[in-house]
């Protein structure tokens, strides 16, 4: 029996820093949009590079297994160089490898990570196997002895096997968690309602429920505008419209802003821990799959697990790599106790 099986994507990324890239901001009364500049047609040199494993079924079931969960992943790898490097990973990391799927005709996942000097960054990735999960890939019987169903970002053919299992989940007494990625979010929020009657938790980052809901945060109502005491309305309608009617625990990352959490009845609120951010990549699959560790660790406590998300998150964001941060439980309970004032909260 498995306390967590996660699914999702499966790279090797290769990490860039090069100092030249700038950013450029381009706002609008409607939003306001980031963007990374390179100058075009230049040769420039790289001032940092790394190749490490990454991916939201290995990041999130390399810090399942870190906080002490016993931890399957279900992802697809090409027969290439790149298979025994990913499994030895898996199995250096405490994750059982007997749902891993290898694909003879496709490769596996990469991904080239442009790092900014604000530590940000932007991801080209080729998706490879990733995009070729099929319900036939997918061991049924392991899924339903486990606790916990986590489910990454799926993208291309590999999300149509998103509401078979979510139902199945569901029906096998098998707790959902789901941080959806565009590809789900593009087939509309009628789809993803169907989804959302399945789930315990759903994570999202500001982005992402934007997209989904058709609700922008407006630049003209910043954070800073209200107490704490107060949440942004934007956001306060996204947390309303995505939990509806439907008895799932809805979390909303915001960077630099902090996390939302609405479980039906209160608002949450937790700021971000303080961190020298040095790359953000892994981060929000650190938040998301401590949260669920934490929830059930927790017996459902809403503000220590978004405390205990936000630290191994920041952790995580300290650091070069998805998965060079992670911290157990010990070592997070260690960080609030060296930080008594940080705290979540319960907002109007």
């Amino acid at each position: 029996m498995y306390d967590v099986i996660t699914i999702g994507s499966a790279t090797m990324d290769a990490f860039i820093e090069n100092d030249k890239i700038s950013v450029v901001s381009v706002n609008s009364v409607e939003k306001c949009t980031e963007l990374m500049a390179l100058p075009y047609g230049a040769k420039l040199e790289i001032e940092g590079f790394s190749r490490q494993i990454g991916g939201g079924g290995i990041n999130t079931a390399a810090n399942f297994a870190n906080l002490g969960l016993k931890t399957s992943t279900i992802i697809k790898l090409g027969d290439d160089d790149v298979k025994p490097t990913i499994l030895n990973h898996l199995v250096a990391r405490g994750v059982d490898t007997n749902n891993v799927v290898i694909d003879a005709v496709n490769h596996s996942g990469f991904s080239v990570i442009l790092v900014s000097f604000q530590g940000d960054r932007t991801v080209l990735a080729y998706r490879g196997a990733n995009e070729r999960i099929a319900e036939k890939d997918i061991n049924f019987d392991a899924i339903k002895s486990a606790k916990w169903l986590y489910v990454a970002p799926l993208a291309g053919e590999s999300n149509r096997v998103l509401d078979k299992i979510a139902r199945f989940a569901q029906e096998s007494g098998v707790n959902l968690a789901m941080n959806a990625g565009t590809t789900a979010i593009k087939r509309g929020e009628k789809y993803f309602s169907k989804i959302l009657q399945t789930a315990e938790i759903l994570v999202m980052n500001k982005e992402e429920a934007s997209m989904l809901t058709k609700i922008q945060v407006r630049p003209d109502t910043k954070h800073e505008k209200f107490s704490e005491a107060q949440i942004h309305p934007d956001v306060k309608t996204m947390l309303g419209r995505l939990r509806g009617n439907f008895p799932v625990l809805v979390v909303i990352t915001d960077g630099k802003n902090g996390v939302f959490a609405y479980d039906g009845n209160k608002y949450y609120f937790c700021p971000p821990y303080p961190a020298k951010v040095r790359s953000t990549l892994g981060a929000g699959d650190a938040f998301a799959s401590t949260f669920t560790a934490s929830i059930e660790r927790t017996n459902w406590d809403i503000e220590k697990s978004l405390k205990a998300a936000s630290v191994n998150s920041a952790s995580v964001c300290e650091v070069f790599g998805a998965q060079e941060g992670f911290l157990t439980f010990d070592e997070i309970e260690e960080r609030l106790n060296a930080n008594p004032d940080y705290s979540a909260k319960i907002v109007g």
